[in-house]
């Protein structure tokens, strides 16, 4: 009884708390590392100028500065929403609001074809359930800077309640939102951009699929001609919901990468929502052979839930796998090698199309798994 108080009390005060206005603080820079963080989102703006939970047709894009503090240590998220401390937290800097695609793609093109800018790729993170844009902001912003992500990064900001009691909103959102998706990437694509890449988490994830399906129903292998790769990261996903989005593809985008952990609490609560005896969602399953026949890879990365922030986003909460994954990545630069935006997830060859769905296993020790068959 006691446990459910606590958690009553929690929930209860965070939706007391404002979280849809974050202050803007340029000074920011004056101690903190500069992010760039692109935004198109489906949210209405309004009247103080932020886009909080409301819906609308049209798209807005802007340029979001987010200051990493000093102290930043690898898999850590620190931010406050009214009086951030930019020496520990991370700070919204800037924003930027454009009024034409053209001003948008400018922008864009400038950004990654700046000195230093080690690809003409973008990526498209699609955030989770109760996300406000801000937050998206600095999760995206953490995950390129810690996982040293080539290229620019924007965010898909759907119209998420960003309250903890907003499942069902938020799920409504997800729908909502398939065709600003769609209009997104087709935006990227024509402004001449070399590679999109589109990572999802968790219930983002069902978003991702459903705007995939219907856009390969109208024009098949629009996926594949799209997109360089696809990473579904802890997806809250029904495994036979998947299996069919899945097979409405003409050609699966590749590589196409599906990271899970058995330890993800979040997923074992949805699951036991929608009264699942096994509570297993696609982004916890403990085997493969429910997927075998798809041609993806199956990241498991429950070795590192323990040190991880965050259970339910392994793959960029726990400070060892971030280690082990910029450590693959600086031995690629090494060999001046270009790994793309995913596959530096994976093994060497594993970024052709498989026959079917191979299990890797991320430990301490490296990679184990089938990807050499």
């Amino acid at each position: 009884m006691r446990i459910f108080w606590f958690l009553f009390v929690g929930l209860f005060l965070a939706t007391c708390t404002d979280r849809s206005y974050s202050p803007v603080v340029p000074s920011a820079l004056d101690v903190g590392t500069p992010k760039t963080v692109f935004a198109a989102t489906s949210r209405g703006k309004e009247a103080d100028g932020s886009f909080a939970h409301r819906r609308s047709e049209n798209l807005s894009l802007l340029e979001l500065t987010v200051s990493i503090p000093p102290s930043h240590t690898p898999g850590s998220l620190d931010f406050a929403y009214a009086n951030p401390n930019p020496n520990k937290q991370f700070t919204l800097a800037a924003l930027r609001e454009f009024n034409s695609l053209d001003a948008f793609s400018q922008r864009l093109n400038q950004e990654i074809r700046k000195e230093g800018v080690p690809s003409r790729d973008v990526t498209i993170f699609v955030h989770g359930y109760n996300s406000t844009q801000t937050e998206t902001a600095f999760r995206a912003a953490q995950l390129s800077h810690d996982i040293q992500l080539p290229g620019a990064m924007l965010i898909y900001s759907w119209p998420s309640r960003g309250k903890p009691f907003g499942y069902a909103y938020d799920y409504d959102s997800v729908l909502f939102a398939r065709d600003g998706l769609e209009r997104v990437i087709r935006k990227v694509k024509s402004t001449g951009v070399d590679d999109i890449f589109i990572v999802a988490h968790s219930i983002g994830s069902v978003l991702t699929m459903e705007m995939l399906r219907q856009a390969d129903i109208r024009e098949p292998g629009w996926a594949d001609r799209n997109l360089s790769g696809v990473v579904l990261l802890s997806p809250d996903i029904d495994v036979d919901l998947f299996k069919s989005q899945m097979s409405t593809l003409q050609k699966v985008p590749q590589p196409f990468v599906v990271v899970v952990s058995e330890k993800d609490k979040a997923l074992n609560v949805s699951g036991r929502l929608r009264g699942n005896s096994d509570a297993q969602r696609l982004g916890n399953i403990s085997s493969v052979e429910a997927v075998a026949d798809l041609p993806i890879n199956i990241v498991d990365t429950t070795a590192f839930a323990s040190d991880a922030q965050s259970s339910h986003l392994v793959a960029g909460t726990s400070p060892t796998l971030i280690a082990m994954l910029q450590s693959i990545r600086a031995m690629d630069n090494s060999f001046e090698s270009d790994p793309g935006n995913l596959d530096f997830f994976l093994p060497k060859g594993s970024d052709q199309a498989p026959d079917h769905a191979r299990e890797i296993v991320l430990n301490k020790g490296g990679f184990t798994g089938d990807y050499g068959r």
